[in-house]
């Protein structure tokens, strides 16, 4: 599951940055007080371990040079915080690190994306309340969606591999967190993950299924599911239990710890 770039995909964006030099930045201007404005929207903390800045990058975004910014800020930061304080905080406490893969989309950038097609985005309509925070969807709620990897979870894919894949993740978080949607991608085991004010939709799918294979895991209205960790996922931290729970590991662990320097070492030296 290790992405790499390819040596062609690199040139193309040694291309790009050369071609933004030369085409864009002799024409710009300083525009201070959207920057101003914009830096206090990223400084905005969302829960304990997120800020508003964590979700704004979009790659539609940078090379189309189409802002990625709400038009409703503080809707969008209500949402997120429901995401953030909702599923991402209680993923966080109990796998460790939790990437951001892919989150807000202006309106702009994703009605863009939509249009042109090929580029993985749904319409508007679609994905108000998912990843256009800023808006709420055609019931009036309000909602945001991630698209997150789990580090911890590419490692035990790897291990367990031949008897478990993606839903193994899937039944985990269904089992513990009100969320509303999830979709699976095939690279990393990235997640859509969707919180929605109120009641959760409940649903849980992948992005693409195998010839002859289910796309639906699970959808609001099947039968109740009993959890069975030990057979559906065998070895997850418990989150009961903090003491199971993946701890990330301090900064520089493989560092030697350098040693006290002496009054006699500055005379010296």
């Amino acid at each position: 599951m290790d992405t790499q770039i390819t040596k062609k995909k690199a040139e193309t964006l040694r291309d790009f940055a050369a071609e933004q030099r030369k085409l864009s930045l002799p024409c710009l201007k300083p525009n201070r007080k959207v920057l101003a404005a914009l830096e206090d929207l990223g400084r905005v903390r969302l829960s304990k371990h997120y800020f508003m800045r964590d979700f704004l990058y979009s790659e539609v975004a940078v090379a189309h040079g189409i802002a990625n910014v709400p038009d409703n800020a503080k809707l969008a930061i209500r949402a997120g915080r429901g995401l953030c304080e909702n599923l991402l905080e209680p993923l966080r406490s109990v796998f460790g690190h939790v990437t951001i893969r892919s989150a807000f989309r202006s309106a702009n950038v994703n009605g863009f994306a939509a249009k042109h097609g090929r580029m993985g985005c749904a319409s508007n309509k679609a994905n108000f309340a998912h990843h256009i925070w800023d808006h709420p969807d055609v019931e009036g709620r309000i909602g945001a969606t991630a698209c997150i990897v789990i580090p911890w979870f590419i490692d035990w894919l790897e291990r367990h591999e031949e008897h478990h894949d993606w839903r193994a993740l899937a039944w985990f978080i269904h089992d513990h967190l009100p969320y509303s949607k999830m979709v699976f991608f095939a690279t990393n085991a990235a997640v859509n993950l969707t919180w929605r004010c109120g009641e959760p939709q409940r649903e849980i799918r992948r992005s693409r299924a195998p010839k002859g294979g289910k796309k639906i895991l699970y959808k609001e209205g099947q039968p109740r599911r009993d959890p069975a960790p030990e057979q559906d996922y065998p070895g997850f931290p418990d989150p009961n239990d903090p003491g199971t729970w993946v701890r990330n590991p301090p900064l520089f662990s493989s560092c030697v710890p350098a040693r006290p320097r002496r009054e006699a070492d500055f005379r010296r030296s």
